[in-house]
């Protein structure tokens, strides 16, 4: 599989944190069953490189990833995990370093062109662009889109059910990340059909 071919199979990636492991399966199906097929597990917490096992033998035919890949250890976490694919919200030249020996997708993050230039100098023609709506919004990437028009994003950072459709209108963008449909009361209360319709209602945006 390709890093494009996971972007491009929802038009939202949620970034999920798992806090407890009891609700890695079920969250998984109610994003999966809501429309979104590529789950991004943010190794924040205890449990996240467990709930990733979990998560894809839950769904097997989602694609399960892992974020805040910052270092070698988040790094290797993800390779024992099975991750479908990892994502960064930057870079730097050890994990372009890890990157280039392994075959898992790897989605770099950026937030300058300065920064878009030397990831496309690498080979990288999709970027995670974070934070997004700090980092200047459509606006900014439809600005580095004028002079490096071969790169496409996944923005992420502070965009909403209503920003989203803002970012997916420009042609360089191929889906958005966002935690939205993840609201932390429903799922503390466990209520995965209202999870699974917040997932619906993400899948659908264009």
């Amino acid at each position: 599989m390709s890093i494009e071919q996971i972007l491009t199979s929802a038009p939202v990636v949620p970034v999920v944190v798992i806090d407890r492991l009891e609700d890695a399966e079920p969250l998984a199906k109610a994003l999966y069953n809501g429309g979104l097929k590529a789950l991004e597990i943010t190794l924040r917490t205890p449990v996240a490189a467990e709930a990733v096992k979990v998560m894809k033998q839950a769904v097997p035919d989602a694609y399960v990833g892992t974020g805040t890949v910052i270092d070698k250890a988040t790094f290797d976490a993800s390779i024992a995990a099975g991750a479908d694919f990892m994502v960064s919200p930057g870079v730097n030249d050890q994990l372009l370093e890890l990157a280039s020996q392994c075959d898992t997708p790897f989605l770099p993050g950026a937030a300058t062109p300065s920064e878009v230039m030397r990831l496309a100098e690498r080979g990288f023609s999709f970027l995670k662009f974070f934070p997004a709506q700090a980092a200047g919004g459509p606006a900014m990437l439809k600005s580095i889109g004028g002079p490096l028009p071969g790169v496409k994003f996944c923005p992420t950072g502070g965009i909403s059910l209503d920003t989203a459709p803002q970012y997916l209108a420009l042609n360089n963008v191929v889906c958005v990340g966002g935690t939205w449909m993840l609201d932390k009361t429903l799922i503390e209360k466990q209520d995965w059909h209202a999870i699974e319709q917040l997932a619906r209602q993400a899948s659908q945006l264009k």
